[in-house]
């Protein structure tokens, strides 16, 4: 009885005695026995469309970040202790990726996310207010790939767990990072995570009390970036294509006006302007400062007029950023049923 009480509490599975008695009363193998029947049995819902969810913030001092996003069925599962602490092992465990070069976003493959190890969900604690990056059984946790904590998960829960993306920003030699979680669910857990690198001019090294105050500007403008969807960090970092076919959808709509073409070119160069300042962070205005742009703030604050963290008079500038929103660009096929339809149909009875 012993043995099935821990096999219980471990697994979360309801078994009987017949499982360990066919693994010859060794707990282990019939704690894989139960795995692989779970893992079957999330396989069943893995068709069902998972839009929720959470996404998961770790940060390595103001050095690096990652940001994984995990899907579930419904905000129910999403806002279980269960379900954080899984999001905040796997944001945790993408620290170990390597950033990109010059301190730039980078996205991870889906083979760097499924070799990433995480503690096995068997040893979350029950302690929901615990629930978070690093809030599983620690080092002394068996680890197993991220990919195959998510089917753990799964089998508990009864839903569609799946592992959407990671990304990593890692800032360039002497530059720092901050990041910010909108409508948090916990310690780096909510459901837009946002980060921002920067760095001085010419990869100057920050000072100690300079860098305090480049990762608080880093986190304010993380803040921003949540707030406001900047697309790209300037102009210039724009695709010639995007670029191209933003004029010409501009052309179009004032060539009906009938004006003369060099005063359409004057009026489609004032309306990519606007365009950028929309969709470019250095041109959009700054969210806890509308007077200023980004690209002011920058400028004034290495002049010293925004607190300090300024190199020798020149502006940090931004090397990258992300913006991670759960369920983005995700939508349910037509005629694909979501958890709450499907129970539904099974409470009235239809297959």
């Amino acid at each position: 009885m012993a043995l099935i009480k821990e096999l219980r509490e471990k697994s979360g599975a309801p078994i009987s005695d017949s499982c360990l008695a066919s693994s010859g009363w060794a707990l282990d193998a019939a704690y894989d026995a139960l795995r692989k029947k779970g893992l079957a049995a999330a396989a069943k819902s893995a068709s069902r469309h998972a839009a929720d969810g959470l996404v998961g913030l770790a940060l390595a001092g103001s050095e690096k970040a990652a940001v994984v996003e995990v899907n579930s069925e419904t905000d129910f599962v999403g806002r279980s202790a269960l379900f954080r602490q899984l999001v905040g092992e796997g944001a945790r465990a993408a620290l170990r990726l390597d950033g990109a070069a010059g301190g730039a976003a980078r996205e991870a493959t889906g083979d760097e996310l499924a070799a990433l190890p995480v503690p096995s969900p068997s040893s979350y604690s029950d302690d929901a207010e615990a629930a978070g990056p690093g809030s599983g059984g620690g080092d002394a946790a068996p680890l197993v790939p991220l990919p195959d904590a998510c089917a753990e998960v799964a089998a508990k829960v009864r839903e569609n767990i799946k592992l959407r993306r990671g990304f990593v920003l890692a800032a360039a030699p002497g530059g720092v990072v901050g990041g910010y979680v909108h409508m948090a669910a916990g310690p780096g857990l909510g459901r837009i995570a946002s980060v921002v690198a920067l760095a001085a001019p010419g990869g100057a090294p920050l000072q100690q009390d300079q860098a305090a105050a480049a990762a608080q500007l880093a986190t304010n403008l993380a803040m921003h970036v949540a707030g406001l969807r900047p697309q790209y960090i300037d102009l210039s970092a724009v695709p010639e294509t995007v670029l191209e076919a933003e004029r010409q959808l501009l052309l179009e709509q004032a060539a009906g006006s009938g004006k003369p073409q060099a005063v359409l070119d004057k009026m489609v160069a004032g309306r990519l302007t606007k365009w950028a300042q929309e969709m470019c962070l250095l041109d959009q205005r700054y969210l806890l400062d509308d007077a200023l742009t980004v690209r002011q703030l920058l400028q004034q604050q290495g002049a010293g007029k925004q607190g300090g963290g300024g190199v020798g008079g020149g502006a940090l500038e931004v090397t990258g950023f992300l913006r991670v929103q759960v369920g983005e660009g995700l939508e349910a096929a037509e005629g694909a049923k979501d958890f709450a339809a499907e129970v539904a149909e099974m409470a009235g009875g239809r297959s």
